[in-house]
């Protein structure tokens, strides 16, 4: 956080919208619920592309890297119907997941309108919403398909997300533990907060892992935190 963070969070609450990333930022990384989307990934990579599975995974974190997501590599190089992936990737047993309350309380005390935006599916953000008890939480969803898939961090699936829900970025909070997602959002006029984790994300591709050593000195992340429930209750406090 800023060295004044009593002060900074105050002027946060003066905001009245909050757009939240779904994936290690509504629920801790520790949950390791990446881990099965992961391996199915790479599942239907191998079965797709017909690639022994250790080349398939090798292929699926080289597009991860480049092209922001498994899915949007696939169609770029190999013009790939998204739905059978989404549906596939996306079937996860979710009982790692916490029910969190307290979660909820604390964003629905929050000024204004809240959003998930994510890079999953439309499915998997209603799914692990419902599941945590986040349902009524939000007053919409931005998944994949709704930026014609697309992910962040290109610009256009951010002019997408402004399209369907027409907030003020000035006047809003962008949450994300991917470090280069947060980026577009602060050039846009988004207050940025990085969800940092202890989670192990050595085996990811540097350019795309979540939040890593220094990302809290970049220039374009304006707060950090470990905990959001605790970081969201400080700003009404």
């Amino acid at each position: 956080m800023p060295a004044d963070s009593e002060h900074h969070l105050a002027r946060l609450g003066e905001r009245d919208a909050w757009v939240f990333d779904l994936d290690n930022t509504l629920y801790p990384a520790e949950c390791d619920l990446f881990a099965e989307i992961d391996q199915r990934m790479t599942d239907f990579v191998s079965r797709f592309l017909h690639l022994p599975r250790d080349e398939a995974r090798a292929t699926q974190k080289k597009y991860y890297a480049k092209y922001g997501t498994t899915l949007n590599g696939l169609m770029s190089m190999h013009g790939m119907d998204p739905m059978d992936f989404l549906a596939h990737v996306h079937e996860i047993d979710l009982s790692p997941l916490p029910r969190t309350p307290e979660l909820g309380i604390a964003i629905k005390a929050l000024p204004g309108k809240k959003y998930v935006y994510t890079n999953g599916s439309r499915r998997h953000a209603a799914r692990v919403t419902e599941y945590m008890g986040l349902a009524d939480v939000f007053d919409g969803h931005f998944a994949i398909e709704d930026s014609d898939y697309t992910p962040k961090p290109n610009q256009s699936s951010y002019d997408a997300f402004l399209e369907r829900f027409p907030l003020v970025p000035h006047r809003a909070v962008f949450f994300e533990d991917l470090a280069r997602n947060l980026a577009p959002a602060h050039t846009m006029g988004f207050a940025t907060v990085l969800v940092t984790s202890d989670k192990d994300w050595s085996h990811e591709p540097i350019e795309a892992r979540p939040a890593g050593h220094g990302d809290d000195q970049l220039p374009h992340i304006d707060y950090v935190t470990r905990d959001l429930t605790a970081f969201l209750q400080s700003i009404t406090a």
